[in-house]
């Protein structure tokens, strides 16, 4: 997690070496056309919105909000200080994550690399994960018909916060798939539907209850 944090804050504070065919800025949010295709898309200070079937590369913001909307491909998405959230059938060949934000995938999107937070929710709309799930202080919800390959990991605080903070919640909804383990290095709740399917529970223990 610390690794993907640093590199993906190096990558950010690059923008002003963009090559030809990307789209950069610094303070200030940038909008790429429905059906237009890019390269890398970066800015500092600002959002990214993917407007329905374009393709890129990395999506990377600083103090921003990325929206890739229905039918974009992408090669991965990443921002600090922001949300991700994309529409329906959305492809990223890469990984997606956030350091203080929420990750929402829409229905029949696929992630093929892993879905990461820090503190911020994560949310799968009958949408697939490749590389699993992770998280320190992030609630989960792998929605109806989900599937996650790879497993989910929370975890534990090192330096975060001294303040004793709630059990993240993780929800594994009607039909849902997680394949792999479920390590959990600090205390959840866990709620499982009894229509889904998951792998082996390891590290503290979890409080589990049923989803009627």
């Amino acid at each position: 997690m610390i690794r993907y944090i640093l590199a993906l804050t190096w990558a950010v504070s690059t923008v002003a070496l963009a090559a030809a065919g990307d789209i950069s800025k610094i303070n200030g949010s940038i909008h790429v056309e429905s059906g237009q295709e890019s390269g890398d898309v970066s800015t500092v200070n600002g959002g990214i919105v993917v407007a329905e079937g374009a393709r890129v590369r990395d999506v990377e913001t600083v103090n921003g909000s990325i929206r890739l909307e229905d039918r974009v491909m992408a090669a991965s998405a990443g921002t600090v200080n922001g949300s991700i959230t994309t529409g329906e059938q959305v492809e990223v060949d890469g990984s997606v994550g956030t350091v203080n934000g929420g990750v929402e995938l829409g229905k029949g999107t696929r992630v093929k690399g892993s879905l990461e937070t820090v503190n911020g929710r994560m949310s799968l709309e009958a949408a697939t994960v490749g590389g699993g799930l992770e998280t320190v202080n992030g609630d989960i919800t792998v929605g109806a018909n989900s599937r996650v390959d790879g497993g989910i990991l929370v975890e534990k605080t090192q330096g975060w916060s001294v303040r004793k903070q709630r059990n993240p919640r993780i929800t594994i909804g009607a039909g849902a798939v997680v394949n792999g383990t479920l390590r959990f290095e600090r205390e959840v709740d866990l709620y499982v539907s009894p229509s889904a399917t998951i792998g082996q529970i390891e590290g503290v223990s979890p409080v589990r209850q049923t989803l009627q």
